[in-house]
């Protein structure tokens, strides 16, 4: 039904997407180090599924609520970028560590890490937005199925999602002993990270909806 560029398109988009940092990544490279491997997949289950609940509402149509409504949609937004101003403060301030360094954190139960995955990505309202304004772009109303299509595409995005979360939950704990061995690597890596967390905040926070 969706033709195999389109398909090979969107797909790549979603990969830009996943390899941009932010709350997720975040969340799951610090449990993968910290409390190892498995913590880090049980996190991650907690972040696809709240990709399948933004997939499920966007397919319906109910996304459409919450950019309607100003209180809603305001309230996930400065909800996002308080949680991306915390995590670029955490990362820069005096002290501060990399998120790929090694630290101890108390470890959490299998059911806390997949809760925290998934809250970390219901808290991100680029999520809503990307999917009700990205998804349409695709959909070829001419062809109908435009749920089929919708569901189609969302899949993609969560299927490409999956493989490079769990590449990078299998290999953060390498990263950080490269980091460990290259200090120099792990400052810069450190303030960058840091610093385009805290820019994302202030966009986010700034950011009006359009009419």
């Amino acid at each position: 039904m969706i033709p195999a560029t389109t398909l090979m398109a969107f797909a790549l988009i979603a990969l830009g997407m996943v390899l941009t940092p932010g709350p997720n990544m975040m969340y799951l490279v610090s449990r993968s180090i910290c409390q190892g491997r498995v913590a880090g997949l049980y996190s991650l289950a907690g972040v696809v599924l709240g990709f399948v609940i933004y997939l499920l509402l966007a397919a319906f149509g109910l996304t459409a609520v919450v950019m309607a409504v100003p209180f809603a949609y305001d309230t996930l937004r400065l909800a996002g970028a308080f949680y991306l101003g915390y995590l670029a403060w955490n990362t820069l301030k005096p002290g501060g560590r990399s998120p790929f360094q090694v630290k101890d954190l108390p470890e959490d139960s299998p059911r806390k890490l997949f809760f925290m995955g998934l809250l970390t990505n219901l808290l991100n309202p680029k999520i809503a937005v990307l999917y009700l304004s990205l998804l349409p772009q695709f959909v070829d109303v001419s062809k109908g199925h435009v749920l089929e299509q919708s569901l189609i595409l969302g899949s993609t995005q969560i299927l490409v999602s999956l493989t490079v979360n769990t590449t990078i939950v299998i290999t953060a704990s390498s990263i950080a002993h490269f980091l460990g061995r290259h200090p120099r690597w792990a400052t810069f890596q450190r303030y960058l990270m840091g610093t385009v967390l805290g820019g994302l905040a202030l966009k986010m926070a700034l950011e009006t909806r359009k009419a």
